[in-house]
């Protein structure tokens, strides 16, 4: 039977370097498709909102694991529907993937690199991620947290799964009948089993040394986690 007590250490085939860029294409796609319907992109919103002055007039967000871009360009839609001038910008160390979303989104700055080597000329505002931190283990992700807090002016937040056995058996039926990507059906249901609990994300969080945090927990099975530098 399988146990979700911990975090699994299986990596995701999507972590593999050899895997051809149509596949990973198609896995960008259906995974916009599943932020869209089961609220991944409102909790990002709800991220967004969380830093929000009362009177905004510009913001600098930046996205680690931009991936196709879809989650910025939300969060773009948003920012001028409030009339709020931005600038959003996307790191990722895969090549296809920045050449994929510049494509797409135009008007979105896209780095290609390892999120620890960008060194910006000015820190952005709020630094997130989304379905990027459970790719790490728990000691690599340490690094990760303290760098989004150094490197952002606000703070930063997170938008990640729950470690839920609904959330896996859901993911695994769910995308065995609909999705047409190996690499979804795959990994999808690993990356529950790779997620967290409330437990873990406060270790975590303590060993970085990190305060004013929030964790609140979202539907569909998400973590929304905010730290705030001021």
């Amino acid at each position: 039977m399988l146990s979700l007590k911990h975090r699994s250490p299986q990596k995701e085939l999507l972590d593999q370097d050899t895997i051809p860029f149509e596949d990973i294409r198609q896995n960008m796609i259906e995974l916009n498709t599943v932020n869209t319907l089961l609220g991944g992109h409102t909790i990002t919103l709800d991220g967004v909102r969380s830093f929000l002055n009362k009177n905004e007039k510009a913001l600098h967000i930046a996205e680690i694991g931009s991936g196709g871009g879809d989650n910025l360009f939300v969060i773009g839609q948003f920012l001028k529907k409030k009339n709020i001038a931005f600038k959003l910008t996307g790191i990722d160390i895969k090549k296809e993937c920045t050449d994929y979303a510049s494509n797409q989104f135009p008007s979105i700055d896209f780095i290609c690199s390892d999120y620890k080597d960008v060194l910006f000329e000015k820190k952005p505002d709020i630094i997130f991620n989304s379905l990027f931190c459970h790719h790490f283990t728990n000691d690599e992700l340490i690094g990760v947290l303290q760098w989004m807090k150094k490197n952002s002016v606000r703070g930063f937040f997170i938008n990640d799964l729950e470690r839920n056995f609904l959330a896996y058996y859901s993911i695994k039926i769910l995308t065995a009948i609909f999705s047409k990507s190996y690499l979804v059906k795959h990994d999808a249901p690993l990356s529950v089993a790779r997620s967290f609990r409330r437990s873990d994300w406060e270790k975590i969080l303590e060993e970085a040394g990190i305060t004013n945090c929030e964790i609140k927990w979202k539907w569909a099975f998400r973590y929304l986690i905010r730290v705030k530098n001021n």
